[in-house]
C-alpha cells in the first residue's frame, strides 16, 4: 500500500530525492538555467517558485525557510537582493521548461529549465594580435 506517499521520488529513497532536488534548485537559482530531464524539471518547479516567493518577503522567518529548502545559506543573500526583486511583478510562474528532444542512450526527454527573466550572456570574442601579446 502507498499510504502517505506524496510526490515523485524518481526511483530514489526519499532523502536522496530531497538532496537531488536541493542541488537542482540551487543550480537553477545560481546559473539561471540548467539542462535536465523532464521529470526532474517538473519535480523542482514548485520548490523554485516557493523559494522566490519567500524571497519577496523581508522578514527573518522567510530567510530561515529559504535556508531550510536550499540546505545552506550560500545563495540566500542573492535570492533576497537580486532574484526575487527582479521577479516582483509576477505572482507565480517563475520558470520556463523548454523541451530539447530525447537523450540517445535511453530516450529520456531532455529539457532546459530556466528562470523567466533569464538573459543568456553572449559569448565574448577575444581578438588576438598577430604577435600574441594580448592573449587574454
Amino acid at each position: 500500500m502507498r499510504h502517505k506517499v506524496f510526490g515523485n521520488h524518481l526511483g530514489r529513497r526519499t532523502n536522496v530525492a530531497k538532496a537531488l532536488y536541493r542541488g537542482l534548485v540551487a543550480q537553477v537559482l545560481e546559473n539561471g538555467r540548467i539542462e535536465t530531464t523532464h521529470a526532474k524539471a517538473k519535480a523542482i518547479r514548485a520548490d523554485i517558485d516557493r523559494v522566490i516567493n519567500y524571497g519577496k518577503k523581508t522578514n527573518i522567518s522567510a530567510r530561515r525557510e529559504v535556508v531550510k529548502i536550499l540546505g545552506g545559506d550560500r545563495l540566500v543573500g542573492e535570492i533576497f537582493s537580486k532574484i526575487s526583486p527582479s521577479l516582483s511583478d509576477r505572482t507565480s510562474g517563475y520558470t520556463r521548461i523548454i523541451r530539447l528532444g530525447q537523450r540517445l542512450s535511453d530516450a529520456t526527454d531532455k529539457v532546459l529549465i530556466e528562470l523567466v527573466n533569464f538573459v543568456p550572456v553572449e559569448k565574448v570574442k577575444i581578438e588576438v594580435s598577430q604577435d600574441g601579446a594580448n592573449w587574454f
